[in-house]
């Protein structure tokens, strides 16, 4: 009996990459000029997962930041950009395994990310991962990010697949919110920067990539 999935979709920032740390740092770099700095459970409370342009406009509407959120969203990926041409995000633990796991089921593999192209390039490039993916879906290809659903029906056209037959591995509340508004199967697989969000609306919840995987295959 064939798998009732042929398609993975990847989250990138927490999912593919351990990187919601680094930007944490980032942000209080780009925010330390206008005298303000985020606790780490502001930032796990209100900016983890989220695409820069919808932070930026946060921390301008809740903290009162004295900037203009399209200055701070450009700082913040000129930041971003400088890191990554020195650095990589590390990969998640079991990525790599996983990827090649989901290969040899003969499951197609895409990226549908929130993060600009930049970062999902760097990741790929660093850790020599561009072949594995059909298409990668960024915040550069849509109007409306993640927690839109555009993202991921942009990814489900261009590979020509219907929702039914993937899904999505996320890691925080608007990322799972984006799959299932497509129509998408989600696996939420939460982080120590998202493990306060609400998952309710996954289709399933599990500690690790490798149970996400093994519960993908299981599915007839």
């Amino acid at each position: 009996m064939s798998n009732r999935f042929d398609t993975v979709l990847f989250d990138h920032d927490g999912t593919l990459v351990e990187s919601e740390g680094q930007h944490f740092a980032l942000w209080n770099q780009v925010l330390a000029p206008y005298g303000f700095a985020l606790t780490l459970a502001q930032y796990k409370d209100f900016y983890a997962g989220v695409p820069t342009d919808a932070n930026a406009a946060d921390l301008v509407e809740r903290f009162g930041v004295r900037e203009s959120p399209e200055v701070l969203a450009r700082l913040k990926n000129e930041s971003a950009q400088a890191y990554l041409q020195t650095h990589a995000f590390p990969l998640m633990p079991g990525v790599r395994a996983s990827i090649a796991q989901l290969q040899a089921a003969r499951l197609r593999l895409g990226v549908v990310t929130g993060a600009r192209a930049y970062a999902i390039d760097a990741t790929l490039r660093s850790h020599e991962l561009a072949a594995a993916f059909e298409t990668v879906v960024s915040a550069d290809d849509v109007v409306h990010s993640k927690p839109a659903p555009d993202c991921y029906l942009l990814a489900l056209q261009r590979m020509g697949v219907a929702a039914h037959q993937a899904v999505a591995f996320e890691d925080t509340e608007h990322g799972v919110a984006a799959a299932i508004a497509a129509g998408l199967a989600c696996v939420a697989i939460p982080t120590e920067m998202s493990a306060g969000h609400d998952f309710s609306a996954a289709t399933v919840i599990l500690p690790s990539m490798q149970d996400a995987v093994r519960w993908v295959l299981a599915q007839k």
